[in-house]
C-alpha cells in the first residue's frame, strides 16, 4: 500500500532519505509534461498533489524540466533535480538558469549547481541542535527560513529544519537541497546535514564557486 494517492502517469519519489531508507522529501514527477502543457494546468496539478515540489519533464532526453510548488513556479530547486536525475538516469538537466550536471556515486545521486541560482533564503543559526529540534513550527517572521545548528562542527555535521513561510500548505519542508547548497557555500565547507524528521543531505563546495548536493533517492509510487 502507498501513502500517496496520485493519478496514473505520476511517479512519487522520496529524495534525501536517511541511512535507514526512511524519510526523505516526497517529489511528484510527471514524466510526460505534454499532459499539462501550460503553466496554469501545471500549477493546478501541483496544488492538487500538495508536494513541496512537482517536476514536469518536457524533454526526457535533453533533461528539460519545469518545477512547481503548490503556489508558484521555481527557477531552481535541489530535491526535485536530484530526484529527476536519479529517475531518468541523466547527466545533465536543462533549466532556464543554466545546465545542472548530475552523477551517480553508489547509493548517492549528486547535482552540481551555483548558489546564485537559488531563490532567496534566510539561513538562521541556532545555538544547538536541540534548539532546532525543539521548534514547534515556523519562528515569527516572513520569507523562507532555514534553521540550522552545528551537531559536530569539526565533522561538518549540521541539524536543520526548513520553513517556507509563503502562505501555502507546506508549513515545513522535510529536505531542502537548495538551502543546503547555500549554507555550504556560505560556510565554505562540505556538510552532512540531518533535516526534518531524519533526512540526510550531503554537500561539497568546489573552487569554481559551484556546490555539489547529494543524497539517496527511493521510489515510493511508480506511475
Amino acid at each position: 500500500m502507498s501513502d500517496y494517492d496520485v493519478p496514473r502517469g505520476i511517479d512519487v519519489l522520496r529524495v534525501f532519505c536517511g541511512p535507514d531508507g526512511r524519510h526523505g522529501n516526497a517529489l511528484g514527477v510527471v514524466r510526460d509534461g505534454r499532459s499539462h502543457p501550460d503553466e496554469a494546468s501545471r500549477q493546478l496539478l501541483a496544488r492538487r498533489l500538495g508536494f513541496s515540489e512537482t517536476v514536469f519533464v518536457d524533454d526526457p532526453e535533453r533533461g528539460r524540466v519545469d518545477i512547481h510548488t503548490p503556489g508558484l513556479r521555481l527557477p531552481f530547486a535541489g530535491h526535485p533535480l536530484v530526484g529527476t536525475a536519479w529517475l531518468l538516469d541523466l547527466e545533465v538537466l536543462e533549466l532556464e538558469v543554466g545546465d545542472v550536471f548530475a552523477r551517480q556515486d553508489g547509493e548517492f545521486t549528486w547535482i552540481t549547481a551555483r548558489p546564485e541560482w537559488v531563490p532567496p533564503r534566510t539561513l538562521q543559526q541556532f545555538g544547538s541542535a536541540a534548539e532546532v529540534e525543539a521548534l514547534s513550527g515556523p519562528p515569527p517572521g516572513e520569507g523562507w527560513l532555514y534553521a540550522w545548528a552545528w551537531e559536530d562542527e569539526a565533522a561538518g555535521r549540521v541539524r536543520a529544519r526548513a520553513f517556507p513561510r509563503r502562505g501555502d500548505a507546506i508549513v515545513e519542508d522535510e529536505a531542502t537541497g537548495a538551502a543546503a547548497l547555500l549554507l555550504s557555500a556560505r560556510l565554505g565547507r562540505a556538510l552532512n546535514i540531518t533535516q526534518g524528521r531524519g533526512s540526510q543531505i550531503l554537500t561539497a563546495p568546489a573552487p569554481d564557486g559551484t556546490v555539489e548536493v547529494g543524497g539517496r533517492v527511493l521510489m515510493a509510487v511508480r506511475g
